[in-house]
């Protein structure tokens, strides 16, 4: 099964509409989501959690994970160039900032592997695909983290969170809560939404030659599902595309879908 082709014109219209954007957007919304993730981080391990309300630590909780997840949206957008379309330098030291804050990723090794995904999907060589034999969504996620996960991380997760404790004196609850929790929920969230929910073998057969499927949700919800990563068709179709261009773009397609079939009928 394959897409349906679309005119060159309207290639175009994409390529153009997403480079149009000055670069200045790209950098300004990264380095907005890494000062939020680092200041509230900053602000919610001095905090005395003791004296917070109780129902506000699960709000502070989902609130430091959804930033943790537009640390790993971010890095992977500058992945594809769409951090800093006009210096690469500078988009690619983004990415790098934004993995390492996230969870102490090695950036060049994830870019590496995201472009297998990208041409290799749903495959053996697909480094996010399950291992063909297990193909529940538990049995992905730890397959999925398997193949990311390694020693020099744990090894530097636990310098950090010791020099944390006991030499800055750190609350030991906070940093749990705050600090250890919030990757983990957005390593779920991000599988979730960007790898188990567009990349499972729909009943009618994969798509090719992406092999995705978009999750379709209001743009506010799909915002706060994940940074609309549930395009993923469209982000297949238009790697370069910025996670925030991505509703626009879903958009136009559906609307020359539409003007596609008034034609053939």
């Amino acid at each position: 099964m394959n897409i349906w082709d679309k005119p060159v014109s309207y290639n175009l219209e994409i390529e153009n509409f997403a480079t149009r954007q000055d670069s200045v957007y790209g950098l300004v919304i990264a380095l907005l989501i890494i000062s939020l993730w680092l200041g509230s981080l900053v602000w919610l391990l001095s905090i005395n959690y003791q004296q917070m309300p109780l129902w506000l630590i699960p709000i502070a909780l989902i609130w430091q994970t959804f930033l943790s997840t537009g640390l790993f949206i971010t890095a992977h957008d500058a992945m594809h160039g769409s951090v800093c379309r006009k210096n690469p330098r500078i988009n690619h030291l983004i990415g790098k900032i934004a993995v390492t804050l996230y969870a102490l990723f090695p950036y060049q090794q994830l870019l590496q592997k995201h472009w297998l995904h990208h041409k290799h999907p749903a495959s053996e060589l697909d480094p996010d695909f399950h291992d063909q034999n297990r193909k529940s969504g538990f049995f992905w996620y730890l397959h999925f983290m398997m193949g990311y996960s390694t020693w020099k991380q744990l090894l530097g997760f636990t310098i950090i969170f010791n020099f944390a404790r006991f030499a800055l004196h750190l609350s030991l609850t906070n940093l749990i809560i705050f600090w250890c929790i919030p990757p983990i929920l957005s390593s779920i969230q991000l599988f979730y939404f960007g790898t188990y929910l567009p990349h499972r073998e729909p009943k009618s057969g994969y798509i090719y030659p992406h092999c995705t499927q978009t999750i379709e949700l209001p743009t506010f919800w799909s915002f706060l599902a994940c940074y609309h990563f549930g395009y993923h068709q469209e982000h297949h179709e238009y790697p370069h595309v910025a996670w925030w261009q991505l509703p626009e773009v879903y958009q136009r397609k559906k609307a020359e879908g539409r003007r596609q079939m008034a034609e053939g009928g």
